[in-house]
């Protein structure tokens, strides 16, 4: 496949003028204790997929681009954070989020004379392409930026529209809120009605809401400068090296229907006499993949394997922030160096998800914010000593397919930013209570989990 690069575009925040930005469009936002571990992760990376077979050059250059510009536009007056960049001066314990007059977001537009048909489709396809569909994001020592955007015309088939986000500002629900708020301003330009956001689409960007009692924040701090291979420079904002893609690396979406998920909640029933067992979609999804994961591994029976996965704890605080709370608010919980084999036997299904369901009811214990530092360090550490380590991007609460900008809803979402033991977890398109799971490895590796994925729901 071949990439154009079109135009490079700053998307500025509506000021509902064309003077020079005023001071509505300034903001400093400091990081939470929420916020501060992923100043070590890696970027994450979505594509949206949208089939319009009239999108020719000059139908999207005319009328689709302009206004998802403008609406992009409109929508950061609310989410003016997105524009803006972090930084850590010398004297602050921790960095924050600038928005200065005239910040924008970068919108690369491109155009690719690839198979829209094969990268929007659930099979096998070379990650490589489908990491061309999503921008750069600009950072260095000094500063960060937050959030770019790249919008791909497939001429005659469709088009994508790909983020890089960083994840210190905002977590995976803020980054669906965000979308969807965006979709919905353009819905209602392009159908010439009053524009505005309802409050569920409406960020909280309060930071004063979250409260550091216990010194949670140095904590923080320590274990991310402790974990810095560079220790010349403590308040650098650079991260280290992406990870490369091979050539043989390929991605794909395996789909577990509303019956195959209570077919699995049904087995679990039979061979369990545990009676309140948290048995949501999300736990009998990664259960049964994870298990997949380790049989189509091998190996050694007595290796060490864990799996993990972050609990929003919006509602969980006392008192619980808004459910439009701006940033991260997660925290992970896991299951940390148990044997291959407790997942590979004939029980290995059911072990996986009452492991899961103890994780789940664990993230309302009493105590659990104070806690946090100490979790993340535990999780860095065990990385290392694991040969597997699974962990969960995205939800299939977050409601993507919704993401309608008015032109129909998106025929794929894509989490492209994982690989390995790394797994995306969305809602079905087309099915209530169904669920998607995105998966990238090599493909002899693939092979082996769709055989055993398969096959275990076939018998």
């Amino acid at each position: 496949m071949t990439l154009l690069i079109v135009e490079v575009a700053q998307i500025i925040p509506y000021t509902g003028s064309d003077s020079v930005q005023n001071s509505a469009n300034s903001l400093t936002l400091p990081l939470t204790f929420f916020d501060l571990p992923w100043l070590l992760m890696q970027a994450p990376k979505k594509v949206f997929f949208y089939r319009l077979t009239e999108s020719t050059r000059e139908h999207f250059h005319s009328f689709i681009l302009p206004n998802l510009k403008l609406s992009l536009s409109l929508v950061l007056r609310s989410y003016l954070p997105l524009s803006g960049c972090l930084t850590w001066n010398q004297d602050e314990l921790k960095p924050r989020i600038v928005v200065s007059q005239n910040d924008a977001v970068l919108v690369t537009i491109a155009e690719t004379d690839a198979d829209f048909s094969l990268l929007s489709g659930y099979g096998q396809r070379p990650a490589s392409e489908l990491h061309t569909l999503t921008p750069e994001l600009p950072f260095s020592d000094d500063a960060a930026s937050v959030f770019s955007l790249q919008i791909t015309l497939f001429p005659n088939q469709g088009f994508s529209i790909g983020y890089t986000a960083h994840h210190a500002v905002l977590d995976g629900k803020t980054l669906s809120m965000f979308m969807k708020a965006w979709t919905h301003l353009c819905k209602q330009h392009m159908e010439n009605r009053v524009i505005s956001l309802p409050e569920t689409l409406t960020p909280s960007l309060d930071r004063s809401l979250v409260e550091d009692l216990t010194g949670l924040d140095e904590q923080m701090i320590e274990m991310v400068r402790s974990l810095r291979d560079d220790k010349t420079n403590m308040r650098s904002l650079s991260r280290g090296p992406a990870r490369e893609i091979e050539y043989d690396d390929v991605l794909a979406t395996l789909v577990l229907s509303r019956n195959d998920v209570e077919r699995l909640r049904e087995r679990c029933r039979s061979q369990n006499d545990r009676s309140q067992l948290h048995m949501s979609t999300f736990v009998i999804a990664y259960a049964y993949v994870w298990t997949c994961f380790v049989k189509a591994r091998g190996g050694n029976g007595e290796r060490l394997v864990s799996l993990l996965f972050s609990g929003d704890f919006r509602t969980r605080l006392l008192p619980p922030l808004p459910a439009t709370y701006f940033g991260n608010c997660i925290v992970p919980v896991a299951c940390y160096k148990r044997k291959a084999t407790d997942f590979t036997g004939e029980k290995g299904f059911v072990t996986t998800v009452e492991i899961l369901s103890d994780l789940v009811k664990s993230l309302s214990s009493p105590g659990m914010i104070e806690t946090i530092p100490e979790r993340f360090a535990i999780s860095f550490k065990s990385i290392g000593e694991s040969s597997q380590f699974g962990t969960v991007a995205g939800s299939n609460r977050f409601g993507v397919y919704e993401m309608d900008f008015g032109w129909g809803r998106p025929v794929k979402v894509d989490v492209i930013s994982i690989r390995g033991d790394e797994i995306s977890m969305a809602e079905r398109r087309d099915e209530s209570g169904g669920v998607e799971i995105g998966m990238c490895m090599n493909k002899t590796e693939l092979d082996t989990v769709f055989s055993f994925f398969n096959n275990g729901l076939q018998n």
